[in-house]
């Protein structure tokens, strides 16, 4: 069983020629097109399988500020705003809503931090509110369990993993955007030093501007060009339960387990953090920048297989541009999900809320997240190769900030005025003399 998706009708050709072309149609792409298209742009929106079928599908579809980093806490605040302002511009339905988020805890280190979060958050403006042990009792009451304390973020909320993109995708064509599915995009041409166009599987494609939003694949496509992207994924496994009478919150995180209302009426249910890191050749050449990471996270993430090789999104050899690609050999990332943590996943969800006990399970996925050495995305031109823009490596944060993103790279693109000051997100702090370096917060 894959992830729910709502599958959309595209463009059937190909044009001859874009003011931008955007590569890869999850949620980042989908709003970049967007709000390009707003301020009058031709684009052409290249997805090689469906709209969404990737990541932007297999999250768990929270748009949150809550214990962001720093560097993209600008850019969650915005989204919210900005994913209200889609749905009444366009009568899109992506699911979102303020439903508020709630965090429930007995550990006295977890509480700490999400306080001293809470203070920081007071600095720029955003409310989050520290619950007492008898409020965070109250508010978890439907786990029948006393808590030490926790979190509730009120102005933070949920949107539909299923239908988000694609209905984002949907609005681009209405604004006279191109949105081709089953089309790779297998490399970019040059011109004097700088983009004059992409290659695609059905032609080629003139344009002076490309936007690079291909979630777990963006590094191998970058490595083709000559250019270094430290990148890894990892692998993380999602169940769906079916809908129920008995009342479940929206939203509900606690370390062993979290919990999010579908736009079906169901729950997605998951362990945070979570993973398989499966080996690849990608992998072992960035092995140094992401040890701090795995280092820090060694307690939720394990070995993995094979996975990652027969997918073949972490290749590190060069590919022919008159042939099919990696990308054309695997349409979608579908990775096979990790039984084991599934079972456990339902385990600790039954033991949290008695109420889930006897759902059926309607889906089981797993999706690899794409990840930088800090976690954080990379997103500006890149000096190596003029024209090209990368929106990248968003390491599971990427949906709630879609529509945030796509503002900011639409800014970046067309000279604007920016959304959120870029410089901090610009994937230039990744290079080698930088890595590693984390946000307190």
């Amino acid at each position: 069983m894959s992830a729910p998706l709502l599958q959309i009708e595209s463009s059937s050709e190909a044009p001859a020629s874009a003011d931008i072309v955007i590569i890869g149609g999850g949620i980042i792409g989908a709003f970049t097109a967007y709000y390009l298209a707003q301020r009058g742009f031709s684009v052409a929106l290249l997805e090689k399988g469906r709209i969404g079928a990737e990541q932007s599908s297999r999250n768990w579809g929270w748009c949150r500020q809550q214990n962001r980093d720093a560097r993209e806490l600008p850019l969650a605040t915005k989204s919210l705003e900005l994913w209200e302002r889609f749905a009444a511009e366009t009568g899109e339905e992506t699911g979102f809503r303020r439903c508020g988020l709630l965090y429930l805890s007995n550990d006295d280190e977890e509480l700490a931090t999400w306080a001293r979060w809470r203070d920081f958050a007071r600095t720029v403006g955003v409310t989050t509110h520290v619950l007492s042990g008898a409020e965070a009792t109250e508010r978890g009451g439907m786990t029948g369990r006393q808590w030490r304390g926790g979190v509730f973020a009120p102005t933070d909320g949920i949107a539909d993993p299923a239908s988000a993109a694609p209905a984002v995708a949907r609005a681009v064509m209405k604004l006279g955007g191109c949105v081709l599915q089953r089309c790779a995009v297998r490399g970019i041409e040059t011109a004097a030093g700088r983009v004059a166009g992409v290659i695609t599987e059905r032609g080629v494609i003139r344009t002076r501007i490309v936007v690079l939003s291909a979630g777990a694949w963006a590094s191998s496509f970058l490595h083709q060009h000559g250019i270094r992207f430290p990148q890894a994924t990892i692998r993380q496994t999602v169940m769906a339960l079916a809908t129920g009478p008995e009342p479940i919150p929206d939203a509900l995180y606690t370390a062993n387990v979290a919990c999010t209302r579908r736009g079906d009426g169901g729950h997605t249910i998951a362990i945070s953090g979570r993973g398989r890191i499966d080996p690849t050749p990608q992998l072992l050449r960035f092995a140094t920048d992401f040890l701090p990471m795995f280092v820090r996270r060694w307690r939720k993430l394990s070995p993995g297989g094979f996975e990652g090789v027969r997918a073949g999104h972490e290749r590190w050899s060069r590919w022919s541009l008159d042939r099919p690609t990696p990308m054309e050999l695997v349409r979608i990332l579908d990775p096979a999900p990790d039984l084991a943590t599934a079972r456990l996943t339902r385990e600790r969800a039954e033991t949290l809320l008695p109420a889930f006990k006897g759902r059926a399970v309607t889906a089981i996925w797993a999706g690899f997240v794409d990840t930088t050495p800090d976690g954080v995305p990379g997103i500006g031109e890149l000096s190596q190769l003029p024209g090209l823009v990368l929106a990248a490596g968003f390491s599971g944060h990427g949906f709630g900030i879609g529509p945030g993103s796509g503002h900011l790279v639409a800014d970046l693109v067309s000279g604007g005025q920016p959304l959120v000051d870029p410089e901090p997100l610009h994937p230039r702090r990744l290079e080698k003399s930088s890595w590693g370096a984390v946000s307190d917060f």
